[in-house]
């Protein structure tokens, strides 16, 4: 089976989920233009990664208004379900793309904020998603940890099986070890990741799992965050994200990027015959496992 497939590098209308939808549209509609049958997008892309804020915390201290900035950014944050929600759908469904889109997912009965990757397809709708399951450093301020339950799926989809994990969930070899015992075809790693080591992240992933692995990323200067917004910040600099989005083949190679340095789709027609293929090389679920000496267990609970 060929497909073909789109990672989008943007940036959000920042703390604006209605406005940061209409792009998301407007991308979608540009990427299923160029044939395009899945759409992935960033990290929080909805209602955008709130790089370099502080909330006004510090250690044993918070600030009235760093608990202002909190409320506006979970009113512009995602519920599921929501009418949000099925515009996304309908947007999938008008277009006849497979979406994973990075958001801030709001919780209106405990009230936290989650970190979460949704997956929508253009005849089901929405089907499930991955919260993540620890945030890293700071984000940890402003994000709960997600559960088993929801956050570790892989879905099988018309287009192939396609899962994830979250920007430096990456880096925790026993959540990766548990997205490969679900064999993906597409393995998707949306990041707020901008160093100039975070493409060859991409390419362990995609030699370890033997499949193609599509990174994305936002491209975010100073300047998109209004004025309101600029005594959050904890440093000037003007670029803010650089981006370095990629789509990697199961080899290991680039097959489109890394983009740096500002937005735009990027497109790629993968063979998905090719994940098959390479597990002559390299299985990390079949020939090339030892289960008489490693045990693996996932408490999904």
């Amino acid at each position: 089976m060929h497909i073909n497939v789109a990672v989008v590098q943007a940036t959000p209308v920042f703390f604006d989920l209605q406005k940061t939808l209409d792009k998301l549209e407007s991308l979608v509609i540009e990427s299923a233009r160029q044939g395009c049958q899945f759409v992935l997008f960033p990290e929080s892309f909805i209602p955008g990664y709130p790089r370099k804020f502080t909330f006004g915390a510090s250690i044993g201290l918070r600030t009235d208004a760093g608990r202002e900035l909190y409320r506006t950014y979970w009113e512009n944050s995602l519920q599921l379900p929501s009418p949000e929600l099925k515009r996304i759908e309908q947007i999938a469904r008008d277009n006849r793309v497979y979406l994973a889109i990075g958001v801030t997912e709001r919780n209106v009965l405990n009230g936290s904020l989650y970190c979460t990757l949704i997956y929508v397809s253009p005849t089901q709708g929405y089907l499930g998603k991955h919260q993540k399951v620890k945030p890293t450093g700071v984000e940890r301020l402003i994000w709960a940890e997600g559960n088993g339950q929801d956050s570790l799926r892989v879905f099988d989809t018309e287009i192939g099986r396609m899962g994830g994990l979250i920007c430096w969930e990456n880096y925790m070899p026993l959540a990766r070890m548990s997205i490969y015992q679900q064999a993906p075809h597409l393995y998707l790693a949306p990041t707020a990741d901008a160093r100039p080591t975070w493409p060859a992240t991409l390419q362990h992933i995609a030699c370890e799992a033997r499949c193609y692995v599509l990174g994305s990323n936002q491209f975010f200067q100073r300047s998109d965050y209004s004025e309101a917004y600029q005594e959050f910040l904890a440093d000037d600099d003007n670029v803010l994200c650089r981006g370095g989005s990629a789509i990697v083949s199961p080899q290991g190679d680039f097959l489109a990027g890394p983009l740096w340095d500002q937005e735009g789709i990027l497109t790629a027609d993968l063979d998905l015959n090719e994940v098959l293929k390479n597990k002559l090389d390299f299985d990390v679920i079949g020939h090339y496992t030892r289960p008489d000496l490693f045990d693996f267990k996932v408490n999904v609970r």
